[in-house]
């Protein structure tokens, strides 16, 4: 899995918000407002290009004080929402 070209994550407002760059990726429908922990998964993903759950999952359990199976089970969610969107593709 992997980011799709021309989202970003910005800070607007003092919020982190996964935004469209360029004319064609402009869907205010599907801007992303992201916590913390989704942000930082979301620049893990961009720095390992190719990206899976378990790896996402192993930065989770390096940065937050969480269980094997919470870091999981929360980095599927957010990968869930994120193709929802349409941000991530395979």
């Amino acid at each position: 899995m992997k980011q799709k070209k021309g989202f970003v994550l910005r800070t607007v407002c003092g919020e982190n918000v996964i935004v469209g760059e360029g004319l064609e990726t402009v869907n205010f429908g599907k801007l992303i407002s992201l916590n913390e922990s989704a942000a930082y998964l979301w620049k893990k993903a961009g720095e390992l290009g190719d990206f899976t759950s378990q790896q996402l999952a192993d930065a989770l359990l390096e940065e937050y004080e969480v269980t094997a199976d919470q870091a999981l089970a929360d980095v599927e969610r957010i990968i869930g929402e994120w193709q929802k969107v349409g941000i991530v593709e395979d």
